[in-house]
């Protein structure tokens, strides 16, 4: 891995670039995951592990200040394409968590931000608990983090392999990182229950290593149904796990 991570810059990952792309066209599912997160987001923000932006847009759309970054010149390059253009955005950055210089990088953006988010992020990183240390020197004082990362180690499929994932997370597990980091939980909280079963589904039973778009494309359409159904269930369970800390 630690050879992939040197070249990381360089490439984009193919199947996670697909990944990305089929996700792009699922708005219902982007949008809900965007108004989720969108009530702790407050002044000038970053996003870490932008990707082609599927989540940077609504950001953008709606005027707010935000940089966004990521650990590969591929992405950052698609994403400069795409949302140059918009006077909000406050730069794009090519940003690896773990890098052994990210205090001499990356130093002049300490105490710089409002609020930094990272969805389907940390669970990449092997030292997770650098990644959130180095989150926490980013954010001004009083600044919320915000992790969505995949729930449950139990769900760890053919699909979390090919999209490298070291591993799944609960409340617990993610809480530990920020208290581990000195950030003060203020919320967390479990998002698409539904999800939980079209994962067992097509990546346990199926065996798929990947998302199979017309998957994809029937779990958009019903997004506003499995809205409805986390509430009904008190986002006790999802197969994301969503916390929110402040530094």
């Amino acid at each position: 891995m630690a050879n992939k991570v040197k070249i990381a810059h360089k490439e984009i990952d193919q199947v996670g670039s697909d990944t990305l792309d089929l996700i792009r066209d699922a708005g219902k599912f982007n949008k809900w995951m965007y108004q989720t997160i969108k009530p702790f987001c407050k002044g000038k923000i970053l996003e870490i592990g932008s990707g082609v932006g599927n989540i940077s847009q609504f950001f953008l759309e709606d005027g707010d200040d935000i940089m966004l970054s990521d650990l590969r010149q591929g992405y950052c390059d698609r994403l400069k394409d795409n949302f140059s253009s918009y006077k909000t955005l406050q730069g794009i950055k090519l940003m690896d968590l773990t890098d052994p210089e990210f205090d001499i990088k990356f130093k002049n953006l300490f105490n710089s931000f409002d609020t930094i988010f990272a969805l389907n992020v940390i669970e990449h990183i092997f030292d997770d608990k650098l990644a959130i240390k180095n989150c926490r020197k980013l954010l001004k004082n009083n600044g919320n983090l915000i992790v969505l990362v995949p729930s449950y180690q139990k769900l760890f499929n053919g699909i979390d392999k090919s999209l490298d994932h070291y591993r799944r997370y609960n409340k617990k597990t993610l809480s530990t990182l920020f208290i581990d980091n000195n950030l003060k939980i203020v919320h967390k909280r479990y998002f698409n229950f539904m999800g939980i079963f079209a994962w067992f589904f097509s990546g346990k039973l199926q065996k798929n290593d990947s998302i199979p778009a017309g998957q994809m494309r029937l779990y958009n359409i019903l997004v506003p149904i499995f809205r409805i159904i986390d509430v009904l269930v008190f986002r006790a369970f999802g197969l994301s796990t969503i916390v929110v800390g402040k530094k």
